[in-house]
């Protein structure tokens, strides 16, 4: 047996530990065989998404045969995702030793990635993961398994055309599938969360944290944050260390959210069980999630609070914002204001079929919780209401059966699944899980739709095992006839 010394690749560089990584796979024969009958001019699966959640779901997809997938991505290469986009903290929230999207490779995990170029002792001296290193590590990720990720590519419109999707591209190309994989992150089944409180005041006084921020602009500026989660946070320490005169966060809370739920219960069990709860214990999980908000993490908040001039202020929920000409007034339910600068709004992402404009207005036929289930009163969601009810195989469901039958061929691997699977399409503790129930579940759905075709490969299949070298017949020796009595 050869011990784990043999396989280390700690400072050995990248080119080592693709070799191992390489080898893993070959072991495993991957990929996998195709066994999906080809069409000609159709791809088996689109995912649109090359970033983590659409890489880990090609992995899965292929190690299982599939393999006729296209992936696509409207960002430019290595630009995939948040991380380099409106992402700004400087680490990432969860522990570096998750596995994230290794897919249950252990060449493929960060910290492989880590140690191959910098050693076990830098390894053990890290703290968490720097949220560029993160990008540098899924670019790696895309390299060395060589995803096919086609970028600067968006889907306008999709529709049905006999069975299969048609997919239409922004200049207008078009692609025909038989399935489709939304892996389109944290606003995958909608958008930003933009309060109607700032309708009808020019751009140029507020920002949501998702928008490229001209951060340099606020040097000197006064510069009001609403909420205090993460995103919140994350925005106001780069106002801070932009030189804002000041920041202040308006927080409609009375106190701080210091408890990660979600952090407390997690576990395979919880990854593995989540979607298969009585919706009523769906709910009170989600809501109850919700409801106490995640913290921003201990670091992060204290990269704000660090400066002098940061403020935290609880109790001020907005009612109004008021264009003075050259400033702004945020107007507050306890009748008291605040006169700023510059307004950023971490208020988080909806959840909003209609807001999919890919969709049209079939994206109104979606079955969505509010559908289904009439929460007890005091657990009542409208944001939660809003997510889609998913079948256990991350498609779509409608809202009359027949309306619209091509949306279980569309299926939600992103934040938009978490109410009905659980957090297993998004976040980084539970994607390669996600992703390998994706993956099954998609091919048993293809071998069915296969199937008098699979059937008749069994029919056909004459390739024999012995060629009749193997035996020699013999006859059986005669005995005598026994009397009958």
């Amino acid at each position: 047996m050869q011990t784990n010394d043999t396989y280390s690749i700690d400072g050995q560089g990248l080119d080592a530990l693709e070799a191992r990584l390489h080898e893993d796979l070959e072991f495993l024969c991957y990929p996998g065989k195709d066994w999906v009958p080809a069409q000609d001019g159709v791809s088996d699966v689109v995912i649109i998404g090359g970033g983590m959640c659409g890489m880990v779901a090609w992995l899965n997809l292929t190690a299982g045969g599939i393999r006729r997938i296209r992936v696509l991505d409207r960002n430019p290469e290595g630009y995939e995702g948040p991380w380099l986009n409106y992402a700004r903290m400087r680490t990432l929230r969860s522990p570096k030793t998750l596995t994230g999207p290794a897919g249950g490779h252990g060449a493929l995990t960060f910290q492989a990635w880590f140690r191959a170029q910098f050693g076990t002792q830098a390894w053990e001296t890290l703290d968490k993961i720097p949220r560029p290193q993160w990008m540098e590590y899924l670019r790696w990720y895309r390299r060395a398994l060589g995803v096919p990720v086609e970028n600067g590519v968006s889907v306008e419109k999709v529709e049905p055309q006999g069975d299969l999707l048609k997919l239409t591209l922004a200049g207008g190309d078009e692609i025909l599938c038989r399935k489709l994989v939304f892996a389109t992150g944290r606003d995958g089944t909608g958008g930003p969360n933009i309060p109607g409180f700032v309708e009808g005041i020019d751009r140029r006084y507020w920002a949501h944290s998702a928008d490229a921020i001209d951060f340099e602009a606020l040097r000197g500026k006064r510069v009001a944050v609403i909420g205090v989660g993460a995103s919140a946070v994350d925005n106001a320490a780069e106002a801070l260390e932009h030189g804002a005169a000041e920041v202040r966060h308006l927080i409609r809370r009375k106190t701080m959210p210091t408890v990660n739920k979600m952090m407390g219960i997690g576990s395979f069990g919880f990854t593995a069980g989540f979607g298969a709860l009585p919706d009523e214990w769906r709910w009170r999980f989600m809501q109850y999630s919700l409801s106490t908000q995640t913290p921003s993490p201990h670091g992060s908040t204290l990269r704000v609070s660090c400066h002098d001039n940061a403020y935290f202020h609880f109790g001020k929920a907005t009612v109004r914002v008021e264009d003075l000409g050259t400033e702004i007034k945020i107007h507050f339910a306890d009748g008291t204001a605040h006169v700023c600068d510059f307004l950023i709004l971490g208020t988080g992402f909806v959840i909003d079929p209609m807001a999919r404009t890919e969709f049209g207005p079939v994206a109104g036929e979606i079955l969505l919780w509010r559908d289904v289930y009439t929460p007890p009163e005091d657990e009542q969601s409208r944001d939660l209401g809003n997510f889609p009810y998913l079948n256990d195989d991350f498609t779509f469901r409608e809202k009359s059966e027949g309306a619209v039958p091509w949306l279980r061929h569309v299926y939600c691997f992103n934040y938009g699944a978490s109410a009905s699977l659980g957090k297993v399409s998004g976040d980084i503790p539970g994607v390669s899980e996600g992703a390998s129930w994706l993956a099954k579940s998609m091919a048993a759905t293809l071998y069915s739709e296969d199937l008098s075709t699979h059937w008749q490969a069994m029919l056909d299949y004459e390739t024999p095992e012995l060629d009749g070298s193997e035996w020699t017949a013999s006859e059986l020796p005669q005995t005598t006839k026994e009397k009958v009595a």
